[in-house]
C-alpha cells in the first residue's frame, strides 16, 4: 500500500477537504483507498469531515495518545490495518508522518515544530518527503498522483505480506506459511548505549533488482510456492520492524529452510546500508542490511 499524507497550512477546512476528496477520487481509479483523518477538534468521531470518500475511513480523535475513539487504534495502527486491504492510504492532519511518507502541503509550508521536538526529529529532513505544495484541488490536475508513487517505497506489514501469499494460485497446495521479522534492537547487553534509531539506504535500482531475483530463486525451489521479501529504508526507530521474510510452502521443512536462507541471503546479497544512531553517537555500520 502506498501512503499519501495531506497537511494544511493557511488553507481553510473546505479547501483542505476538497483537496482530500480530489486526491481520493484520483487514487480510487487505480485501486482501493482508505482514509485516516486526525483532527484535534474531533471529540466523538462524528466530525463531518470524516465523510471524506474512500473505501475505509477512520476518525482519529482528540486524545493524548492519538488513538481513535472507541477503537484503541493509533494513527500508525490504522495505517497498518489498511495495508492488508487497500492499495492506497490517505492520512490527513498528522505532521510527524511527513518523516516517513510522501506528503501534499495545502496552502503553504507546514509547521514542523511538533515533529521536531527533540534532537532526533530535528536531524530529519522533512522537505525530502514533500510531494508538492498546492493551493487548490485543481493543482492536482498536473500532478498525476498515481505516477508520483512509482519512485516511493510502499508501506508493507507482516500481515499484508501473509495476505499476499495466501492469495497465490498455488495456495491450495500449501500446508505451511513461515515468517521472519527483524526489528530494531535497543541494546545487545544491559550496559550498552541504547540505540535510538537506524537509518537505511539502498543502492537505487540494484537493491530492488537483486531482491526480486532472490525471491524468484527461492520460489524455484521444490515445494516452495511463494516468497515475499521486504526491507524498510529511511528511519526505523527503536522497537520498530525492519525486515520481513514470508514463505508459502507445501510443508514446514521447506518453509523453515527457505525463511532462514532468505534472510541470510538478503543480508549478504542485497546492497542496503545502515546508519546507527545512539543517544551518544551516530555511525555507519560496515555491513549490509
Amino acid at each position: 500500500m502506498h501512503v499519501l499524507g495531506i497537511l494544511g497550512r493557511d488553507a481553510d477546512e473546505a479547501t483542505l477537504d476538497a483537496v482530500v476528496d480530489r486526491a481520493v477520487d484520483e487514487l480510487a481509479q487505480d485501486g482501493r483507498v482508505g482514509v485516516i483523518r486526525y483532527d484535534a477538534t474531533i471529540a466523538d468521531g462524528t466530525h463531518e469531515a470524516l465523510t471524506i470518500g474512500g473505501d475505509v475511513t477512520y476518525g482519529l480523535g482528540a486524545d493524548g495518545d492519538w488513538t481513535a475513539t472507541g477503537t484503541g487504534l493509533s494513527v500508525q495502527d490504522a495505517i497498518d490495518q489498511l495495508a492488508t486491504t487497500c492499495d492506497y492510504g490517505v492520512v490527513v492532519g498528522v505532521p510527524s508522518l511527513q518523516r516517513r511518507y510522501p506528503t501534499l502541503i495545502v496552502g503553504g509550508d507546514v509547521d514542523t515544530d511538533s515533529a521536531a521536538s527533540d534532537d532526533r526529529a530535528r536531524s530529519l529532513d522533512h522537505t525530502q518527503n514533500t510531494l508538492a505544495t498546492i493551493d487548490s484541488p485543481t493543482d492536482l490536475d498536473t500532478l498525476a498522483l498515481t505516477g508520483a508513487f512509482e519512485s516511493t517505497e510502499p508501506h508493507r506489514t507482516l500481515e499484508s505480506l501473509v495476505s499476499e501469499v495466501k492469495h497465490s494460485p498455488q495456495a491450495p497446495r500449501a500446508g505451511a506459511i513461515a515468517t521472519f521479522t527483524g526489528r530494531v534492537r535497543q541494546k545487545d547487553a544491559e550496559d550498552d548505549t541504547p540505540t535510538e534509531y537506524l537509518e537505511f539506504e539502498k543502492y537505487e535500482g540494484v537493491a530492488d533488482e537483486r531482491m526480486a531475483a532472490l525471491e524468484s530463486e527461492l520460489e524455484a525451489r521444490e515445494g516452495v510456492f511463494a516468497v515475499e521479501l521486504y526491507h524498510r529504508t529511511g528511519v526505523v526507530e527503536d522497537g520498530e520492524d525492519i525486515v520481513f521474510v514470508v514463505v508459502l510452502a507445501g510443508h514446514r521443512e521447506e518453509a523453515f529452510r527457505t525463511v532462514e536462507d532468505g534472510i541470510n541471503r538478503l543480508k549478504d546479497e542485497v546492497p542496503l546500508f545502515k546508519k546507527e544512531v545512539t543517544i551518544e553517537d551516530e555511525f555507519w555500520v560496515h555491513e549490509q542490511s
